[in-house]
């Protein structure tokens, strides 16, 4: 058995996914696609003026002759004497988003052909950024290869006037796209005006872009304006009432509101309310208020429906945040309320409230701890490449079968998981007695409990003879200190060969928001943690006799940072 793909796709199949999408989609299907709820006249008005023209990517070749070499085996050919044109807007964002001085930028543009269903031509835009091997911007590829922030679907406006441009900017916002930058390129006397897909967007692209060729920077002007128009006062108002959002969401949660409702028929408020027990009135305000959120689409008219972001409140949707939403709304959200007590005498708030530690706490109240497991287990979507990972792949397709050992594995969701995907792994679970007892169900369910140990202990209890330990959303719970503690429990019941990874969510060192920065509020709140940097782990693994040796990004913003027994001469 090979091992399995990288994570993160390759530049060449980024390009043949791209140039595939281009070949398959004509301008009309795409448009009801990118804009499930566009009618009949806007469709004609959009259709009347504009064309898809390309799918847009970033790519980083080692150097332009291998570019063209990946350009040729996807079958994308350019001509050979076109000399890329500078791209201006993809520079300045990519200067921006990684503090970096543009002029160390130099992003070119190369356009390719490919046909369209019905032979008309169209391209793929490819951004390249030259990266040699061992350049200062790998870490900026890394993160533009994980995150694709550049890839996204243009149409070419077709004879454009303000009045189009604008009319054309008010349907896309008006069916939930934001603006999101754009700029003029000299080079090309081109326009661009960018925006992120609506949530419901069925493209699997979450940009577009109009490009209007000709100068139109005037237009452009309200378009970049739009997102930061409002004054401060009321974009401090907006924030001071994240409170009101939080219970919103939850109050909609706990009442199983959304279990009701589905993404595909709308329902008026007085229906729902009485399928749900509710007061149709104060039913109505609330979807009112969750419609501005994204949460459900509709009015008081027509009904309302829940949107993608909705249906994940849903008791039953795969990936459920319906516990995530229970957590935050309740117990963390009385633990906010003490954050002064935190600030003022750096003693976690939590602690405060509640009279106990986080976990301490927890354990004895079994519901509490329950809804925290099935909450861990709701950002499962982190450990979907986990399994490809070449440490992962290298232990199941070892000559024995090797053994995964989950250290404080919670409910299982993780080493189910793993186990699932590598039949021949055999797993070992470390945690709390009641958590243990979930992960018995877990793995039954999951079919591989034959392939696995459960052991009831503590952090000093990890097993040795393990081939792949794992440490998973654990580290952050503890100050520096007692990670050290732990993670030299792990160095010492390692065998020589075995790895260790942790997957964490990474500060970054640049000012780039990031969900790190809040869960790392978060953490100093309610359990006394922290969220770290790279760099501070690496030395918080040293310290422990462990190196560490590589970071692979994961969804939602995580990382798996892969480490070893540091080798003595």
């Amino acid at each position: 058995m090979k091992p399995q793909t990288p994570t993160i796709p390759s530049d060449a199949a980024r390009l043949t996914a791209a140039a595939d999408f281009v070949r398959e989609h004509d301008t009309a299907a795409l448009l009801s696609l990118l804009l499930p709820g566009l009618d009949a006249l806007e469709a004609r008005a959009l259709l009347d003026r504009c064309h898809f023209s390309h799918a847009a990517l970033l790519v980083f070749p080692p150097d332009p002759g291998t570019l063209r070499a990946e350009l040729a085996a996807c079958g994308l050919t350019v001509d050979p004497d076109a000399e890329p044109v500078p791209s201006v807007v993809v520079r300045d964002r990519l200067a921006a988003r990684h503090r970096r001085e543009a002029a160390g930028l130099d992003v070119r543009i190369l356009r390719p052909s490919v046909p369209g269903p019905g032979a008309e031509h169209r391209t793929v835009e490819v951004f390249a950024l030259t990266v040699p091997p061992g350049s200062g911007l790998a870490a900026v590829a890394a993160d533009e290869r994980a995150r694709e922030h550049e890839a996204h679907l243009a149409f070419e406006v077709e004879h454009p006037d303000p009045l189009v441009l604008r009319g054309m900017g008010a349907i896309l916002t008006r069916h939930g796209a934001v603006p999101d930058g754009g700029g003029y390129n000299p080079h090309e006397d081109g326009t661009v005006f960018y925006f992120t897909a609506p949530d419901d967007t069925k493209t699997g692209y979450r940009r577009v872009e109009l490009y209007a060729p000709g100068d139109h920077r005037e237009v452009l002007a309200a378009h970049l304006a739009a997102p930061g128009k409002t004054p401060p006062a009321e974009t401090l108002l907006r924030l001071l009432t994240g409170a009101w959002t939080t219970q919103a969401l939850t109050g909609f949660a706990a009442l199983r509101i959304p279990d009701a409702m589905t993404t595909h028929t709308s329902l008026a408020a007085g229906p729902l309310a009485a399928r749900t027990g509710t007061d149709p009135g104060s039913l109505a305000r609330l979807l009112r208020y969750l419609g501005m959120l994204g949460v459900v689409t509709g009015d008081e008219e027509n009904g309302f429906r829940l949107t993608p972001v909705g249906a994940l409140l849903r008791a039953d949707a795969p990936g459920s945040l319906r516990p995530l939403a229970l957590l935050y709304g309740g117990p963390f959200y009385e633990s906010f309320a003490a954050l002064g007590h935190t600030l003022r005498t750096g003693k976690t708030a939590f602690d405060h409230v509640f009279g106990a530690h986080h976990f301490d706490h927890f354990a004895r109240h079994p519901e509490l701890a329950g809804l925290f497991d099935r909450s861990m287990a709701a950002s499962t979507r982190m450990f979907e490449p986990l399994g490809g990972h070449p440490v992962i792949t290298a232990a199941s397709t070892a000559d024995r079968p090797g053994t995964v050992v989950d250290i404080a594995g919670g409910n299982g969701e993780l080493l189910a998981r793993l186990l699932t995907a590598h039949p021949r792994l055999h797993g070992t679970l470390l945690e709390r007695p009641h958590a243990v007892e979930a992960a018995r169900r877990t793995l039954a369910a999951a079919g591989c409990a034959d392939r696995c140990t459960l052991l009831t202990g503590d952090f000093a209890d990890v097993p040795p003879d393990g081939d792949v330990y794992v440490l998973s959303r654990v580290l952050h719970d503890w100050d520096d200190e007692r990670c050290t503690e732990i993670l030299r429990h792990c160095a010492r019941a390692m065998p020589a060969h075995a790895d260790l990874l942790i997957v964490e969510r990474l500060l970054p060192t640049d000012g780039t928001p990031s969900l790190a920065v809040a869960w790392d509020l978060h953490m100093m709140c309610n359990v006394g943690g922290r969220e770290r940097t790279e760099a501070h782990y690496a030395r918080l693994l040293a310290a422990a006799d462990l190196t560490l040796l590589s970071t692979t990004p994961l969804p939602l913003e995580g990382n798996a940072l892969h480490a070893r027994r540091t080798t003595r001469p």
